[in-house]
């Protein structure tokens, strides 16, 4: 797989535990070489995906 196409909210949802899967899921795409394919958001679970990808060095 090189891409992947992620949908998540613009909040950071209600349990702290969100945005920190929100996290660790992206630094694992960017580990794994797999690209992210979204919405273009910066804010919400989706700005937290797509920074930990950018983190990582995806």
């Amino acid at each position: 797989m090189k891409r992947i196409c992620v949908f998540c909210g613009s909040t950071k949802g209600d349990r702290e535990e969100y945005p920190q899967a929100a996290t660790e899921f992206g630094a694992l795409l960017a580990t794994h070489g797999i690209g992210l394919v979204y919405g273009g958001a910066s804010v919400g679970l989706m700005g937290s995906v797509a920074d930990a990808v950018l983190q990582a060095g995806g």
